[in-house]
């Protein structure tokens, strides 16, 4: 009601303004009428009588007009104090015809009907947004600029293990979560709340409400994906263990146990040491590939950390084109590029991509070239051969997966590892337009 006093108000000045505004127009034809009156020598009885109507019209045709200029504003005044209230069902009279009135309570009908449709859209939003809240496994937390907690969802009740009654008003700090409104935005924490334990998804973000600043905690449980997700790595590892294990143990069974039969016989067979000498040599060549398996498998799993330094793109390029006997390596200069990154391992990764483009070109007799350039914000260096070409681009970077004879199929994925761990990445497809294979490695200048 305070809102609308300045109005009301304003009103009742206006109402008044009119009031004289009236008796004013009348006042000259009032004036001249009683001056006739009172000296044209009519008897007392007519001018009093005169006197008496002449007054009471001119008040009373003032203040009819004071009231129906007052009473349309009255009117307009309580229906936008319904709107404030919230009532927006109440629609004002007189809206159909065509003066400037009738317009102005069509304007307030319609800004009613309005308001009524998106007040009725926000209840559906906020149920909407309440019900997702409560239902899903996230917990989500809200605090005020003192860090005292204003709204919860169920899946945050359950990670506290208190119901929402006896957390609201709390502050971060009692509740065990002060740390998590600090330091970085996106969080990644293994920790133990009272209703749960296990690694957790912190995310923190600000919002403001009433003109006031608040911030949102988003904690989501990381245990179960990480958890099927190591799953499936042992899976694929027992995969890749097992159908290696069984390609060395299975002829070394076999062979073992042939050689066991021979030495059994009586009497032994006259090439039996042939034999044995030659089973003996299958059994070493199976364990030895056997064991370079298991060397390329913790190569692959114990790579180091980059131990980063500025390196010159065009000095390391030339170096490792330069290291290749088999054949002449063409170096396409490019700009003079700076990148940060472990030397070795850089270098390692382009001796592999390098070897590996000149095995194809051999099989054609094509050239290798290797170029480099800036693509947007890195440093891109491109390794061309004129070979025939993948037949297979899916399995290019799953371990082990190879298609050279002899190949331990772990030369490309230490590669994208490298280029990962250096914040980059790795491509190899065909080329366009001309025969041949195109790796593509991005490093961040």
């Amino acid at each position: 009601m305070k809102l609308f006093e300045p109005l009301i108000r304003e009103v009742t000045l206006h109402e008044n303004r009119v009031l004289l505004d009236a008796l004013l127009a009348g006042l000259p034809a009032v004036a001249v009428a009683l001056v006739i009156l009172w000296t044209g020598g009519y008897t007392p009885r007519v001018q009093w009588t005169l006197t008496v109507v002449i007054l009471g019209f001119w008040l009373g045709f003032s203040l009819s007009l004071k009231e129906r200029v007052a009473s349309p504003l009255r009117t307009l005044a309580s229906l936008l104090e319904a709107m404030r209230e919230g009532d927006y069902s109440i629609r004002a009279r007189g809206a159909r015809g065509e003066d400037a009135l009738a317009e102005v309570m069509q304007q307030v009908n319609a800004m009613a009907a309005t308001l009524r449709a998106q007040r009725l859209g926000a209840l559906e939003a906020t149920t909407l947004l309440r019900k997702v809240m409560e239902e899903i496994s996230v917990a989500v937390f809200a605090f005020d600029g003192e860090q005292r907690l204003r709204l919860v969802n169920r899946a945050g009740e359950r990670l506290m293990a208190q119901a929402s009654e006896r957390l609201l008003g709390l502050k971060a700090e009692s509740m065990g979560l002060g740390d998590c409104l600090e330091g970085e935005p996106q969080q990644t924490r293994q920790r133990a709340f009272p209703g749960a334990v296990g690694r957790w998804s912190i995310t923190r973000a600000s919002f403001r409400e009433g003109g006031l600043p608040h911030q949102l905690l988003v904690v989501s449980d990381l245990t179960r994906a990480l958890r099927d997700e190591e799953l499936q790595a042992w899976q694929r590892i027992v995969r890749v263990l097992g159908h290696e294990l069984n390609n060395s143990m299975t002829p070394i069974k076999s062979i073992a146990g042939s050689l066991e039969t021979m030495i059994s016989r009586e009497p032994l067979a006259h090439d039996w040491r042939d034999d044995m000498k030659h089973g003996l040599a299958i059994i070493g060549s199976r364990s030895e590939a056997l064991s370079r398996f298991m060397g390329a498998y913790a190569r692959l799993a114990k790579l180091p950390r980059p131990n980063f330094a500025p390196v010159e793109i065009a000095a390391i390029v030339r170096r490792v084109a330069s290291l290749e006997t088999r054949q002449v390596v063409e170096v396409e200069a490019g700009p003079d590029l700076t990148v940060k990154a472990d030397s070795d391992q850089l270098e390692q990764l382009l001796i592999n991509l390098v070897r590996n483009a000149v095995d194809a070109a051999a099989e054609t007799g094509g050239r290798v070239r290797i170029r480099w350039g800036r693509a947007g914000g890195s440093a891109a260096v491109t390794v061309e051969d004129e070979g025939p070409g993948l037949s297979n681009t899916t399995n290019l970077f799953v371990p082990f997966f190879t298609t050279k004879p002899g190949g331990s199929g772990i030369g490309l994925v230490l590669c994208r590892q490298i280029a990962e761990a250096h914040g980059g990445s790795l491509t190899l497809q065909n080329r366009t337009g001309s025969k041949g294979c195109e790796a593509r490695l991005l490093l961040p200048l």
